[in-house]
């Protein structure tokens, strides 16, 4: 079918028009994955022949997935407005398809409730799960008498479990600064339904089925035992962590964010974990791989965010690590096929590329490297 053609379908209840977050709306499922797949054929070239087909949650999983955003605020008209900018302009998106009941449910009570901007100058509404964060351009802390007890109840019915304020004075393209969270209901914590812990700034993959999935063909490659070292590089709130340790393996992992590292302490309380970047932890990571490994393989497994592996960390991997495989799930094909040009150069054989669907109905597409030494 061609793309005229596509775009020709109806879109389904609730979908705005203007809204530039979902460019494969049009497409059929199908569609959308030979989309992907091809392009992700001609991204990672010198590998064509190592890509496998697109993993999926299933068709299912099309519409009503994203349990976590960050949209735009914006005062008009008497009313609030959340959702995405297009042209200098918030496209307001309160009935997306695309996103969880929860978020769709949230955004229109706090749509109707919050005070006009003179008094509440909200810039973003955040949501991740059960946790919902409001970024104020404020110093001081707003009038808060809107946050009564109907309101509370109706966030409960929802089923919020924290609600935080963030004030941030110079929030614009950068919406979080690293201070000034004020807990103002609930619990700061919340348990998602793959059973780990979580918080209101965690980094959550969109389909936490999907994410196992994707773990899971990670373990089966390392096929890790007692006497192997994983080193975890970039683990957020520690989903891999607490896979790795079941294997009994030794593993350390390393991530920059507190609130992501205090959630990974709950999600895999025996595990040695280090705050910080990557790069600056490679005296303590070169310390452990001293003194715990002895005997048995070096494993890698690395989730970087879209610019990819730090160089001086793809350097300490190559030249100091030396890792008998690693696992690298990119979300950038473009830094994925310059940081495996780069290992390959130095020896390493790709063993299969694995894309993952993380972003139905959108362009984006994630994908699982691993790698052998040779």
């Amino acid at each position: 079918m061609s793309g005229q053609e596509s775009n020709k379908r109806p879109l389904p209840s609730g979908c705005e028009p203007l809204c530039p977050g979902c460019a494969h709306r049009h497409l059929t499922y199908h569609e959308s994955l030979a989309q992907k797949q091809a392009w992700l054929e001609k991204k990672l070239a010198p590998w064509a022949g190592h890509i496998r087909p697109i993993r999926t949650a299933g068709p299912e999983f099309q519409w009503n997935y994203r349990k976590k955003v960050c949209l735009s605020a914006c005062h008009a008209h008497g009313k609030w407005h959340f959702g995405l900018i297009k042209n200098d302009t918030v496209i307001p998106i309160h009935h997306c398809p695309v996103h969880s009941p929860t978020i769709r449910e949230a955004v229109t009570l706090f749509a109707s409730v919050l005070p006009k901007r003179a008094d509440f100058p909200l810039a973003y509404f955040a949501q991740t799960g059960c946790q919902i964060t409001l970024v104020v351009k404020s110093k001081k802390m707003p009038d808060m008498s809107w946050l009564d007890d109907a309101v509370i109840r109706a966030m409960k019915t929802i089923g919020i479990q924290g609600l935080w304020l963030h004030l941030h004075p110079c929030a614009g393209k950068k919406v979080f600064a690293k201070n000034t969270w004020h807990l103002v209901y609930g619990v700061p914590r919340s348990i998602g339904e793959d059973h780990r812990v979580y918080g209101p700034r965690a980094f959550q993959q969109l389909i936490p089925s999907l994410y196992e999935m994707a773990l899971g063909e990670a373990a089966k490659f390392f096929a890790p035992e007692r006497k192997d070292a994983l080193v975890d590089l970039y683990c957020g709130t520690g989903s891999g962590l607490a896979r790795w340790v079941k294997k009994d393996c030794r593993v350390i992992g390393v991530e920059l964010d507190g609130e992501a590292v205090a959630c990974a302490r709950e999600n895999a309380p025996d595990t040695e974990i280090l705050r910080g970047k990557c790069t600056d932890r490679i005296p303590q990571l070169n310390a452990w791989a001293a003194a715990t490994h002895k005997t048995g393989r070096r494993l890698l497994y690395a989730n970087p965010p879209r610019t990819g592996l730090e160089p001086a960390i793809l350097e300490w991997i190559i030249e100091t690590y030396h890792p008998d495989q690693m696992a690298y799930l990119s979300c950038s094909a473009g830094t994925l096929q310059r940081d495996l040009t780069r290992l390959v150069s130095c020896g390493y054989g790709i063993v299969g590329l694995i894309p993952f669907d993380f972003f139905p109905r959108t362009l984006h597409v994630e994908t699982l490297a691993v790698v052998q030494s040779a």
